[in-house]
């Protein structure tokens, strides 16, 4: 089944110091990053970019078909659109040379614009939570490649020692 592509709001710019809760959804749903060194490296190429583009990583995860983020914009220039297409094509472009891996994701990506802290907790307990209903992992934290930068997550959900 086909399903339209998500759309922007019509009149919020999506530049400047603003946080988003992202999904970005790899194509067919494929299980792509099941491969522990794909993850890794996607995981690696969303923390690089965003910071390039001037967005903090709150909290991350990737999963097997789907990679769910938090970020935050830095600055009155961080613009998330331009983040976000940076971000798929360097992942892809990696997937593609290193693990052969072509067509990576669905056609755009599913934001939601966080509004108060209260949503902001909420988006990342929800990300860092993600493993635990997928029955990847037990208990927040356990998730490889899932983390937090975010002073709340580290309360609620520690990071495993490594």
């Amino acid at each position: 089944m086909h399903r339209p592509r998500p759309t922007r709001l019509k009149h919020f710019p999506y530049i400047g110091k603003y946080h988003y809760s992202l999904c970005f959804i790899t194509r067919a749903r494929r299980r792509v990053f099941e491969s522990r060194e794909l993850a890794s490296a996607a995981s690696v190429q969303i923390q690089q970019t965003c910071e390039l583009e001037m967005f903090v990583v709150l909290a991350y995860c990737v999963m097997p078909d789907h990679v769910h983020l938090v970020i935050g914009g830095l600055t009155d220039r961080s613009d998330l659109r331009r983040c976000v297409k940076l971000v798929k094509q360097r992942v892809e472009y990696v997937a593609r040379k290193e693990f052969r891996v072509l067509h990576l994701w669905q056609k755009g990506y599913y934001d939601h614009i966080l509004r108060s802290r209260h949503a902001l907790e909420d988006a990342i307990r929800y990300v860092l939570d993600n493993p635990v209903r997928a029955g990847l992992a037990r208990r927040s934290g356990e998730y490889p490649f899932a983390r937090a930068s975010h002073p709340f997550a580290q309360i609620f959900h520690p990071q495993r020692e490594r």
